[in-house]
């Protein structure tokens, strides 16, 4: 597909076996990207996905990549042993201070609200991992009626606070009551879910016509501010949460695209997945990124010491930068229609 007024649209292709092959041997890397992509940049060891060079301009005036980008084929060998969906107990750490998450986690842009809005064929939409509500609030300021889902009673409670209405319970557990939807949007979240019990859950709930719409924040600081931040981590916490810093964070998320899209192909009830993105950026002081560090599954239950430690260095590359940077963001959207009931 085109590059349309909000951003790059695609469909996903297939990749060649050889590159499954490799994917599937990542194992305990894939458990560090679950953990690190609620909200922070991950690897994987395999060759990246062949990529397009940027061609085109969003509407935000950042290059973006254009064409084709491969995914792995249902019929590749089997996935580690422990898959991303299946590892509860970091799932359930971020409710452990739900105000600092909602008041530093990065917002979505406007465009890509604006653009599944407009995809939807209706305003009802059930937000999968509401977490404290970030994306929710925003789907409701743009005219949807939004009902949530989410595994943790504390980030539950934070966002019924704050207006919405929330259900606890896991997502494949979830009983939806014989209520349907016009989307099903998942923010940071899907790859803590089953992707074929997921979808297959969606396909359950999501009227004909209807969107499944799962989405991430991926972003990348400048090189020297990534440098900085790569080697603090090797001197604090050396392993692959150091590595992650150095290589583009698309990469990495790749894999949580192409399983997301796998699970949607594997039930059968949706058109093919469509990836679409939309770039975007946000400054941040020296203290507004060491308040939201810890947020992230790979570091909120580090020992205090650790921590401490941590953002101290992270702090100095800050301010060698100048007291403040501006962070590039990806929020890359893989998405399916549902097709009319059998």
């Amino acid at each position: 597909m085109g590059v349309g007024a909000y951003g790059v649209r695609r469909r996903f292709c297939h990749a060649p076996k050889s590159v499954a092959a490799e994917q599937d041997a990542l194992g305990g890397v894939e458990q560090l990207l679950a953990h690190v992509a609620d909200g922070y940049p991950c690897r994987h060891r395999a060759s990246p996905p062949s990529l397009a060079l940027p061609t085109r301009l969003t509407s935000g005036h950042v290059p973006t990549l254009s064409g084709h980008m491969t995914t792995v084929p249902p019929e590749r060998a089997p996935l580690s042993e422990r898959q991303p969906h299946q590892a509860r107990e970091a799932a359930e750490s971020f409710g452990s201070d739900p105000e600092r998450y909602d008041r530093t986690r990065p917002r979505y842009p406007d465009a890509m609200v604006e653009a599944i809005v407009a995809a939807s064929p209706g305003p009802d939409v059930l937000d999968v991992g509401i977490g404290t509500g970030i994306a929710a609030r925003q789907f409701q300021a743009a005219g949807c009626r939004v009902l949530g889902v989410d595994i943790d009673a504390r980030m539950a409670d934070f966002a019924r606070r704050h207006g919405l209405e929330v259900e606890v319970a896991t997502f494949e557990a979830w009983d939806p009551a014989g209520r349907t939807f016009d989307a099903i949007v998942s923010g940071q979240t899907w790859h803590w879910i089953d992707p074929v019990a997921g979808a297959a859950k969606v396909a359950e709930v999501l009227r004909p016509g209807g969107r499944l719409v799962l989405f991430w924040n991926v972003f990348q600081p400048s090189p020297d501010v990534a440098e900085g931040f790569s080697a603090v981590h090797r001197r604090v916490m050396p392993g692959p949460l150091a590595d992650m810093w150095a290589r583009p964070a698309l990469e990495g998320y790749s894999v949580l695209f192409t399983r997301a899209a796998d699970g949607i192909r594997e039930v059968g009830a949706f058109g093919e997945p469509e990836q679409w993105r939309f770039d975007w950026e946000q400054p941040y002081t020296r203290d507004e990124w060491l308040d939201q560090l810890p947020t992230g599954g790979g570091y909120a239950q580090l020992p205090t010491a650790q921590l401490e430690e941590l953002l101290t260095g992270i702090g100095a590359v800050v301010d060698a930068a100048g007291g403040s940077f501006t962070m590039h963001y990806t929020a890359v959207v893989v998405t399916a229609a549902r097709t009319s009931a059998s």
